[in-house]
């Protein structure tokens, strides 16, 4: 048996065990782990420093070294995530539809783990420590497999997670990791069907078309976030601004960062300039249509292929519409089916945008970076799922589980 194939047998052992936990020993495990980490916090410290300057070596965007630093304070983010997780309700073991039919059978959905859950993503080390939490919460196994420049740093985050399980006599297999970088290995993982049940990416377009394109197991889609707000003619331009400076510059490297811009024609010629003098004094670059460009002269022209950029960078697209209509099939021409916002006064426009427009979330006068497990009140995220099946947006616990119909009877049979 192959070093990938040891990894999954390995992993569905433990699921073998994981899955019949109780809340105490969940919940123990969980905080033993965020112990450890604050406990090792100068050793991970070390490792993802080391992650850090390959990446400067090699040239790494800014916005993505910020995704890739571990500091103490994220650290200690971590470690209260999992201290918030053990502190949710556990959805293993709820009975939810239950119905007594006609012959007197009872029936009823009962929630339980997947099973073992890979999770392939690229460059947030935080997400070793946020996937193991929610699927030891519910009593899934997790496989991990990062990316090779954080290599070092999950490396790290496994072994503490592990020594903190190891501490509670409870099964360190729980969670693994898949140390070998090479891309045979990965493709591998994608087609384990007997040992994975389900496969999350979370990453760049390209790390999910591959997986979503190359795996046999049954995958979950993490989509890019293409995320627009769009300015309509009505806006408080105050608002509007202050909305975009946060939702593009926070931090402009994740995936519920806006990277476009829709603004109504009848006001751009005030709200464009306000839009880019505030944007211009955080750097960034803006990359309009020609209304835009004729309003502005700061504003570098835009091709077709930026309406549909995912830029994870101090860039983003501006577009001008002459109707909401237009707005909203722009938006759902280019967007991924992540985040959406429409800044506005007018009721019926805000209800109209939100029922035609295709997301996983739309928003009415707010940021677009409120896509997030923690700021919907999951705790910490799996990810943003951006498909229609299973999951759709951010997926807390009760999306790490499924259901299995428990059925009572006193001898029935059909007739």
């Amino acid at each position: 048996m192959g070093y990938v194939q040891e990894i999954g047998r390995k992993a569905k052992e433990a699921s073998k065990k994981v899955q019949f936990f109780g809340q105490s020993e969940k919940n123990e495990g969980l905080e033993a782990v965020a112990r450890e980490l604050r406990q090792q916090m100068g050793y991970l410290l070390v490792e993802n420093d080391k992650d850090v300057k390959n990446a400067r070596a090699a040239g790494m965007k800014p916005a993505l070294i910020d995704r890739l630093l571990l500091t103490s304070q994220r650290i200690q983010a971590m470690s209260e995530g999992l201290e918030q997780i053990a502190m949710l309700e556990d959805p293993v073991g709820q009975m939810e539809r239950v119905k007594i039919r006609p012959n007197g059978l009872q029936i009823g959905q009962r929630r339980v783990p997947l099973g073992v859950v890979g999770i392939i993503y690229e460059s947030r080390p935080n997400v070793t420590a946020d996937a193991f939490g929610l699927c030891f919460k519910t009593g899934n196994s997790v496989i991990l497999r990062g990316g090779s420049d954080a290599i070092h740093s999950n490396k790290a985050i496994v072994k503490v997670i592990r020594d903190g399980l190891a501490k509670e006599k409870l099964p360190a297999d729980a969670v693994l990791l898949l140390e070998d970088t090479d891309r045979a290995a990965v493709t591998e993982m994608m087609r384990m069907k007997e040992y994975i049940d389900v496969l999350i990416p979370r990453g760049g377009a390209g790390l999910i078309a591959s997986v979503v394109e190359n795996s046999t197991v049954p995958v979950i889609e993490t989509g890019t976030g293409n995320c627009h707000i769009f300015v309509d003619e009505s806006a408080d331009l105050k608002m509007a601004v202050d909305i975009i400076e946060n939702a593009k510059t926070q931090r402009p490297g994740v995936c519920n960062a806006c990277e476009s811009i829709v603004v109504h024609s009848s006001i751009a010629d005030k709200a464009v300039p306000l839009i880019y003098e505030r944007l211009h004094q955080k750097q960034v670059e803006i990359r309009g249509d020609e209304r835009a460009v004729a309003i502005e002269a700061g504003i570098v022209p835009a091709d077709e292929e930026d309406w549909g950029t995912e830029y994870l960078d101090a860039i983003l697209s501006l577009k001008t519409v002459d109707t909401i209509e237009e707005a909203i099939e722009h938006i759902n021409r280019y967007n991924t089916g992540h985040s959406e916002a429409i800044i506005t006064k007018d009721y019926d426009n805000a209800l109209k945008f939100q029922n035609e427009i295709d997301a996983a979330a739309v928003y009415v006068n707010a940021s677009t970076r409120f896509t997030d497990g923690h700021e919907f009140g999951f705790g910490a995220e799996i990810g943003i799922s951006t498909q229609k099946l299973h999951a759709r947006g951010p997926m807390g616990l009760e999306a790490l589980t499924t259901v299995k119909y428990i059925i009572s009877g006193n001898g029935q049979t059909r007739p």
